[in-house]
């Protein structure tokens, strides 16, 4: 079956929870309330394969110029099928037509970022409210071993 990106929606959000649970658990993607998914859903795009949501991911608007790609997750058994690349390459893509200028990921999946057209930058220069935001809640913080790229449009 073809992989369908779509717009989420606030009945989506169980589903997204469950998916991305054990990555949260690891602490390779921050913990996101359903709450906090709720005022951001918009932001959020899906995979589907039907009617199971099979990835995910958010793009992020930090300011007129800068957004973030976060949360990006694909299902266990479903990863290597290009599920990811296309939700990066539709969030760029919608990135664009916002009028952003480039487009931020802190991950441990350097090299699949960089096969995407990202470059790694200095943590130092991302946005200090991004860190204050979100890097504060996480299980990690301050010691961080995620890498900074990003992408020029």
């Amino acid at each position: 079956m073809k992989i369908e990106l779509t717009n989420a929606k606030l009945s989506d959000i169980q589903e997204m929870q469950q998916l991305v649970a054990s990555e949260v658990e690891a602490g390779v993607i921050l913990a996101r309330n359903s709450d906090e998914i709720a005022t951001n859903i918009r932001s959020y795009i899906l995979a589907k394969d039907g009617s199971e949501i099979v990835g995910f991911c958010a793009l992020h608007l930090h300011t007129p110029a800068l957004a973030e790609i976060r949360s990006l997750v694909v299902k266990d058994g479903r990863r290597g099928e290009g599920i990811g690349q296309s939700l990066v390459t539709k969030a760029t893509d919608e990135a664009k037509l916002l009028g952003l200028e480039k487009v931020l990921s802190l991950t441990y999946k350097q090299s699949f970022f960089e096969n995407l057209g990202f470059v790694e930058i200095p943590k130092e220069s991302i946005p200090e409210h991004k860190i204050w935001a979100d890097c504060i809640k996480c299980k990690h913080f301050p010691i961080c071993n995620e890498v900074s790229l990003i992408k020029t449009l």
